[in-house]
Order: C-alpha cells, then structure tokens, then sequence
C-alpha cells in the first residue's frame, strides 16, 4: 500500500511539473521592415504567484517600441485551476534579413525554465499592406475614426525668423489601456526649433470635432523660427497608443447584458499606430523696403538698454558695461551689437547671459557684459549703441539705440621702485603719454652683500625648478604623443566633460526635464561645433547625414539617434528611478561623445 501512494506521489509530481511550461510566440515570422510585430513569452502552470526573476532577450537587431507589457489569466474547470503569465514586446526591425531572438528566462520555485530560440525574416517595405481586421470585429479606420492625432499651427503664412506654434493634440472616443511611446518624432527641416513647457501629465478636455465628442488632450507644443523662404514641411509625429476594445458578445445571448457590464466586459489591447497630419507653412522674405543697414536678422519686438557701474574712474581700473536685448523672439539667434569705443581703451570679450521663458510665445533677455579698462586720462565718450529688428506684426523695421556715456578718466596712482625719490611728471602728447623725468634720481650705493640676499638665491635656483619641471612636462607629452589612442581618449574626454558640465548640475538638483534638454543641447552643439552647422540649420537627420558620410560606425549613429530621441520620449516615458535613469544616460552620452571624437579623429589620420 506504502508503494502504491508513493507511485501516485511520483505521478502527480510528474504531471504538476509537465502542467508547467515558459514558451515564446511571435505573431507573424515574416514581417516587413517597415511593420511592426508582437513577441510574448507565457509562463502556464497552476501557480504564477511565485514567479521572479524574469530575464528577456537582448533586442539587438530590433527596436522595442513597448515593453514589457504583463497581462495574466485564470481558468477553473471541473475543479482544475490553470493560470498564465505573459510578457508581450511590440517590437521594429532594424534591418533586413534573417534574425534569431535569443530564449528568454524565469524563475519559479527555485526552478529556472527558458524559452525556446524564434526566427524571424524580415523582408523590404512592408509585408501586409492591407488594413488587418482585429479579432474584436474593428477594423483600423474604425479606430482611426476615433483615435487621432492632429497638428495645428497658429500660422500658415509667416516671415523668415517670425515664430510659428505648433501644437501636437491627441483626439479619443476610446479607452487607452496603458502609456503611450512615440514611434517616430517630426523633423522641423528649415527651421530653428524651441520646445515649449507643457505638463507631464495629458491633461484631456471635451471638444466635439464633426459632430462627434472627443476627449482632446496636448502632447507637444513647438515653437519653429523658419530660416529658409519658400514652402516648407513639418513631418508627421507618430505615437504608439495601446487601445482597449471590448470583445462583442454573442448576439441575442440570454447573456448579453451580463458580459456587457463594464466590470465583467472581456476586451482585448491593440497597439494602434496614430499618425499626425503633415503641416505645410509659406515662409515670406523680409521686405528690402527700409531696411536698416544696421540690420542683423532680428525678427519680433524688442526693446534694448545699457548700463554702467561708473562715470568717473582712473586709469588701469575696470568699468563694467552693459547690454540688454528684451522682448518676444528668438532671443537665443540675436546677434551681439557691435560697441564703438574711444581711443585708450581697452575691451575684453564679452560674456552673454540668456534668461529665456518658453510657456508661450518664446521671449525672454539677453545681456551683454563687456569688461572695459581705460588707459588714457581724459574725458571719454562711449557712443550709443544701434540695434534693429523687424517687427511682423507692424510689418515695419524699428531701429533703436542706447543712451551715450561720458566718463572722466584720471589719472592712477603711479607706482615707484624703491631708492627712487620724487614724482614724474606726465605730459600728453596727442593720444600717446611720455615721461620725462625732472627730477634727481637719487642713487645711493646699498651696503647689503649681494651673495646673502633672498633675492639673489631664488633667482639662481628657480631656474632650475622651472627646468625640472619642464622636463617632467615634456617626459609626458611624449609618452601620451607616444599612445595615440591614449591621447585622443584624453582630448575627447575633455570636450565630452566641458559640453556636460550644465547637465551634471542639473542632475545633481534632480531636475528631470532640464536635464535631459540640456544632455541634448550637449549633444547637438557637440555636432554643430564640429560639422560647423549652423544652430536654425542644425536637425536630427542633418546629424546623422554627416556622421554617414565620415563613414562613422553604425552602431555609434544608433546610439545618437536612441539618445537624442530618448531624451524626447522622456515625456511619455517617465522613469521610476529618475536619479538612476539621468545617471545612467550621463554617462552613455559622455562615453557617445567620446566615441564618435575617437573615430572621427581615426577618420582624419587614416
């Protein structure tokens, strides 16, 4: 009897681990490189409580648009409980030909169990052309119907370097199940871009479009400051929407009413590509009519002042002076003013200080500090500065200035050798100063022994430090001239350190939304600075245009484009972990930049 129970034992352990299987499936083994598909990996067993641990491919010859998306499922028949767990990944193509995804793994119970190895081929263009109609009996353009995504711009007639809004909008009827990801984001070729503030979270609103009621929320908002004429595009932005449609009941079931209940409904999720309109904009030229000469390309409404920390001053002493530029435009592309000064003077480069606010039309300040030393004693006239903009909604150029300054410079304390008595007198002539002295110079014979002074000794064995030093310097620039790869490494760090200094800031603040602008701005102006693009001619496929043709890795040309597109998705994607997810794109961008200085640097020595 002891042997009988300890069979049925065996038995049952036997079939209770066969009830357990992990298996992965993908909807279509065929797809084109335009299409997307679906990969799940399900886990069926009695119990999925004790799952953990859930390890996926590595998605190397694909782009995962969403995922891991979870769903689980629970039936009990004549008494048998069966449960199913499933990871879905809607996944893109990165190329074509003939892919392997990699097994997939879990863990239950202390038993690891892994998934079977999928082919998948991938052939040009698209591979089903034709509208699918989904299991729920709705066809896509029943869904697009319902489900829309618009772009709107203030403005289809504008100026060069005038601003347009665009505004991206969702439009829904339907249920989404879970958080969008964007597919494909818009190229603004032509025009400079500035992202506007919008909330985080879509906040959506009741509007009837045709006679029908949506609910309509706003996904992006972009300001584009055009920099060519002509009939310019801004491409469609696309997003991935996980919809949720319920399944049809049977009709004229005695059931009907009780599986139409919202809370016993049985749906299903489909991943609805929306796909917004393409914008069409006429860029005008600016008039030639009464254009200043003065003129620089300034295109809003303006308003520019100056100022000085002081009238009266000496020679050799400092003088700060200021410029501000204020107003609705695009302040960030003003050019600096040129400053005529008199002469006896000398100035520095100055330093530009931007205060921009981007919750509507784009305006904001830009200043101008310029370090002045006069030279010369005299009364001194620094002369007014001009500035002129075009203003599109008077459609007329104005033309401003700042007030002139009239500083009196005197003379500085001049300073003496000891032994030396008496003054010196200074006589102008014409802008140049000549000393003439008048006075005894006043020698006298020093009784200190040379061989005992500090003096002396230091200039006798400074020398030789700065010697020492020298070679020590040279020593290792030779060895790092020596290691190529080394020096390249070094250089690149360095730039990639000085473009991340801002970001690093921010993220140390933990501020998620500026971080991520500024790891772009980084990024881009790493690009412009070394292709030599022009910012308003600078854009996402420009970039990766140039790095193509210096034959750069693709791999590196991937990376670019998933940073620069992360740090967009940002948005619709936010992080659980943010301190860890702005680390983690810290250090990929640093090490990006790196790269693609190392290889380009490669390029130009082969």
């Amino acid at each position: 009897m002891k042997k009988f129970a300890f069979f049925l034992v065996i038995i049952f352990a036997d079939f209770y681990l066969l009830a357990q299987s992990f298996s992965a499936s993908v909807d279509n083994t065929t797809v084109g490189s335009k299409d997307q598909f679906v990969v799940s990996f399900t886990f069926s067993g009695q119990d999925i409580n004790g799952l953990k641990n859930f390890s996926p491919p590595h998605w190397k010859d694909f782009l995962v648009l969403s995922g891991p998306n979870q769903s689980s499922s629970m039936q009990i028949i004549n008494g048998a409980v069966s449960a199913s767990l499933t990871y879905s990944y809607y996944l893109r193509p990165r190329a074509t030909g003939n892919f392997t995804i990699p097994s997939a793994s879990i863990e239950q119970s202390g038993k690891t169990f892994k998934t079977e190895p999928l082919t998948i081929t991938v052939v040009k263009g698209s591979s089903s052309p034709a509208p699918k109609q989904s299991q729920s009996s709705i066809s896509t353009e029943e869904i697009e119907e319902n489900l829309f995504v618009r772009a709107f711009a203030d403005k289809q007639r504008l100026y060069i370097g005038e601003q347009v809004t665009v505004t991206y909008k969702l439009h829904t009827r339907l249920n989404i199940a879970s958080q969008m990801s964007v597919s494909k984001l818009p190229q603004y070729q032509g025009f400079w871009a500035e992202e506007l503030e919008t909330s985080s979270n879509i906040l959506f609103e009741t509007e009837v479009v045709n006679g029908k009621q949506f609910r309509v929320g706003t996904l992006k908002r972009v300001a584009l400051f055009p920099s060519q004429i002509g009939e310019l595009s801004v491409t469609p932005f696309e997003l991935i929407v996980p919809v949720q449609i319920r399944k049809k009941s049977r009709s004229g079931s005695l059931f009907d009413d009780f599986f139409n209940d919202p809370f016993f409904g049985r749906g299903e999720t489909i991943e609805h590509r929306a796909k917004s309109n393409t914008l069409k904009l006429s860029v005008l030229p600016l008039p030639e009519n009464g254009k200043p000469k003065d003129f620089q390309g300034a295109v809003g409404n303006f308003k520019i002042d100056s100022e000085i920390d002081k009238l009266n001053t000496k020679t050799n002493e400092a003088i700060t002076y200021k410029i501000n530029i204020s107003g609705t435009g695009n302040i960030k592309l003003i050019n600096i003013p040129e400053i005529n000064l008199p002469p006896g003077f000398d100035k520095y480069d100055p330093k530009t200080f931007e205060q921009i606010n981007r919750t509507g039309k784009v305006n904001g300040k830009k200043t101008i500090e310029y370090l002045l030393i006069p030279r010369v004693v005299g009364i001194k006239e620094i002369q007014p500065i001009t500035f002129s903009f075009f203003n599109p909604e008077s459609k007329s150029y104005v033309s401003l200035s700042t007030k002139p300054y009239t500083i009196t410079v005197e003379q500085g304390a001049v300073t003496t050798e000891p032994g030396i008595a008496g003054k010196e007198n200074v006589k102008l002539l014409g802008q140049d100063i000549r000393f003439i002295k008048t006075s005894d110079t006043g020698l006298s014979k020093r009784g200190t022994v040379v061989l005992f002074s500090f003096g002396f000794w230091a200039a006798a064995v400074l020398p030789l430090f700065i010697l020492v030093g020298f070679v020590a310097w040279k020593y290792k620039e030779d060895k790092l001239a020596g290691n190529l790869q080394m020096m390249r490494y070094q250089r690149a760090r360095k730039i990639a350190k000085t473009r991340l200094k801002n970001a690093k800031k921010l993220m140390e603040s933990k501020n998620v939304h500026l971080f991520y602008s500024e790891i772009s701005q980084a990024l881009y102006g790493y690009l412009e600075d070394k292709f030599h693009i022009p910012k308003a001619e600078f854009s996402l496929e420009r970039a990766v245009s140039e790095l193509c043709e210096r034959n750069i890795d693709n791999k590196l040309v991937e990376a670019f484009k998933s940073s620069a597109e992360k740090c967009e998705f940002i948005r619709f994607a936010p992080q659980s972990d943010g301190v860890s997810a702005m680390n983690g794109m810290y250090e990929s961008t640093a090490d990006l930049i790196i790269e693609i200085e190392k290889s380009l640097v490669d390029r130009k020595n082969a």
